[in-house]
């Protein structure tokens, strides 16, 4: 479970993703999460995932990272293949199952969505593993920066994202001290899906406790630190904007006018 979750993981580094101004990350994010949802071609999906590897090659990021961010998703792609691959009809018919048919136009669809819901999963995974939780914590506060004159509380907003983010592999290690915990004293947590799912059922409350308490300290230690809501805060370090920040902009928005244009 562990290495299952990545959401919210920092890989330390000095490449050139590490070092992008994380605004121009969630920038560079939003791009590509356009160029993910317009794309409808097979060649410009492999031309994109391409791009995401090369991009976590030159990061140095582990591939078993990525591969692990797609496990607590894979039930969400198996709901995507039954829905699409049996109610999506048109084309050839490719199996019949009974009053079921599998058919060409439902298994088209269904693997670009998958192939969708995979890229929003790397890009992600990019994002979290290459910036610290503050840094992105900055960024979201200096795009909610506007909603400021509306009343909304941005900075407020901009550290719960983050710190959400930041508890889930906490959360995560928790569970597996308390999983252990368990099966030092003979529990036993194997079986099929539904006897497994009972059997962590009596973990819920003991983890929530422990989240409780953390959240807690957290509140303490940001409260011992001078922190105050809605007090006019600085930064201790600014972010520069460097050329490498404009360059990886133009290319991104070149990339996304060029998928336009071509039609891939």
């Amino acid at each position: 479970m562990k290495r299952s979750i990545t959401l919210g993981r920092y890989l330390p580094g000095n490449t050139f993703l590490h070092r992008i101004n994380p605004r121009f990350k969630l920038l560079l994010l939003l791009i590509s999460l356009a160029i993910l949802f317009i794309l409808k071609t097979y060649a410009g999906f492999g031309l994109l995932f391409f791009f995401l590897f090369l991009s976590a090659a030159s990061a140095r990021v582990p591939l078993r990272y990525l591969a692990g961010a797609l496990r607590p998703v894979v039930y969400i792609v198996l709901f995507t293949v039954i829905i699409y691959f049996f109610f999506t009809k048109g084309g050839l018919v490719l199996l019949r199952l009974g009053p079921l048919t599998v058919e060409q136009a439902g298994v088209a669809a269904g693997i670009l969505v998958i192939m969708r819901l995979v890229g929003l999963v790397f890009m992600s995974m990019l994002l979290t593993l290459t910036t610290t939780p503050l840094a992105l914590a900055h960024g979201l506060e200096y795009f909610l920066k506007p909603l400021g004159k509306l009343g909304i509380p941005a900075a407020e907003i901009a550290m719960i994202m983050t710190i959400a983010m930041r508890f889930i592999p906490t959360v995560s290690e928790e569970s597996q001290r308390l999983l252990r915990a368990q099966m030092a004293r003979g529990a036993d947590f194997e079986g099929g899906f539904f006897s497994r799912a009972r059997k962590f059922a009596p973990l819920i409350v003991p983890l929530f406790i422990g989240a409780f308490r953390r959240a807690d300290a957290l509140a303490l230690a940001m409260e011992a630190r001078g922190y105050r809501i809605g007090a006019a805060r600085t930064r201790m370090c600014e972010e520069p904007v460097t050329a490498a920040d404009w360059g990886a902009l133009l290319f991104a928005l070149a990339a996304l006018v060029a998928v336009i244009l071509s039609g891939i």
